[in-house]
C-alpha cells in the first residue's frame, strides 16, 4: 500500500493542479491506500492500479482478478468492526465511483475534480 501511495504522490505532483487541490490529493491518496488494500485483502489477487487525467477528472481505477463484486456494507453491521468501511470511505472522497466486472475480474474507478474545476454538468 505504501507503493501504490508513493506511486500517486509522484504522479500528482505532476498535475497542472494548483494549491487549491490539495484536499483533493489527500482525497485521491486516502482512496488508493483503501482500494489497494482491499483488493489485497478480499480478492487475495495482486491489484492493477491506473491513473488518468483527463483536464477535468482524475479517474483512480484499481482492478484485480476476483469476479466477485464487493457488496454494500449492511446498515445494522457492527459499529466496532475494523474493517468494512473502505469503499464507504472512497465513495464519500470521491466525486463519483464505480464497480465494474471487467477482464474476468473487477474494477472500481473512483473520479476526483481538483479545487476550482466545474463539475460534469457546469454551465
Amino acid at each position: 500500500m505504501r507503493a501504490a501511495r508513493q506511486w500517486t504522490a509522484d504522479h500528482l505532483a505532476s498535475l497542472p493542479w494548483n494549491g487549491e487541490a490539495s484536499d483533493t490529493a489527500h482525497a485521491v491518496l486516502v482512496s488508493v491506500s483503501e482500494l489497494v488494500t482491499n483488493a489485497h485483502l478480499h480478492a487475495a489477487t495482486t491489484a492493477h492500479l491506473v491513473l488518468t487525467w483527463d483536464g477535468t477528472c482524475l479517474h483512480v481505477s484499481v482492478a484485480d482478478a476476483d469476479p466477485r463484486l464487493p457488496r454494500p456494507r449492511k446498515a445494522d453491521a457492527d459499529p466496532g468492526a475494523g474493517s468494512g468501511r473502505g469503499l464507504g470511505i472512497v465513495d464519500v472522497l470521491a466525486d463519483s465511483m464505480d464497480v465494474h466486472a471487467c477482464h474476468g475480474g473487477k474494477a472500481v474507478t473512483a473520479c476526483f475534480r481538483p479545487g476550482g474545476q466545474p463539475g460534469p454538468h457546469a454551465g
